[in-house]
């Protein structure tokens, strides 16, 4: 709750929803011990976007989920976390990249059939892979009920995830935000945009 204002009115005021990167979200959330890279989010920040996101999701407001966005969700939804890749998954790929904004970090394998493959056409290459950047250290786990994995990493880690039955309800774990200037994922930012103008319509 911010002030007096549920998340419920406060998606009353909008058509559409993103929630963007930030801190670790807090394991307690999901049966865990914090990990000793755990790094905790603003105060609050965490009470207050795991409501939002579940409010969200049973309001079918349109919703963009980035990096932490994602992360949040997915935990809301009842699934759960790896909270170091460095350590826990055997073989992992360098997530945590220095100065992601303009470097490419490593592919992702995207599901053919899925909205975010739709969405990424035209950047995607043979095979159904696209590259993209990278600045995180934790990643879904469990997936929460309801929601399909779109996109992993070759090493495993789960970099892509939707609710298929949703309007517009698709998370991602890089950051799509950094590549601004060149467009190269403009299409996740104006399917959301649509989404919402039709929802307002």
């Amino acid at each position: 709750v911010v002030g007096s204002e549920t998340p419920e009115h406060l998606l009353s005021r909008v058509d559409g929803l993103m929630l963007t990167g930030g801190g670790d979200v807090d394991p307690a959330l999901y049966g865990d011990t914090p990990h000793g890279t755990f790094e905790a989010a603003e105060t609050g920040r965490d009470a207050f976007e795991m409501a939002l996101a579940r409010a969200a999701v049973k309001s079918g407001i349109p919703f963009l989920a980035i990096c932490r966005g994602m992360q949040v969700l997915n935990v809301a939804m009842g699934g759960t976390l790896v909270q170091d890749i460095p350590s826990q998954i055997t073989g992992a790929l360098e997530h945590a990249v220095p100065q992601p904004r303009f470097h490419i970090a490593h592919e992702v394998w995207v599901s053919k059939d899925s909205r975010l493959a739709a969405l990424l056409a035209d950047h995607m290459e043979d095979g159904g892979t696209c590259h993209v950047n990278s600045r995180h250290h934790q990643s879904v786990k469990e997936v929460a009920s309801g929601f399909d994995v779109t996109a992993t990493s070759p090493d495993g880690v789960i970099e892509a995830m939707e609710k298929p039955d949703a309007a517009f309800c698709v998370a991602v774990q890089w950051h799509p935000e950094n590549f601004w200037r060149t467009g190269e994922f403009r299409e996740l930012f104006e399917g959301l945009v649509q989404a919402s103008n039709a929802r307002k319509r």
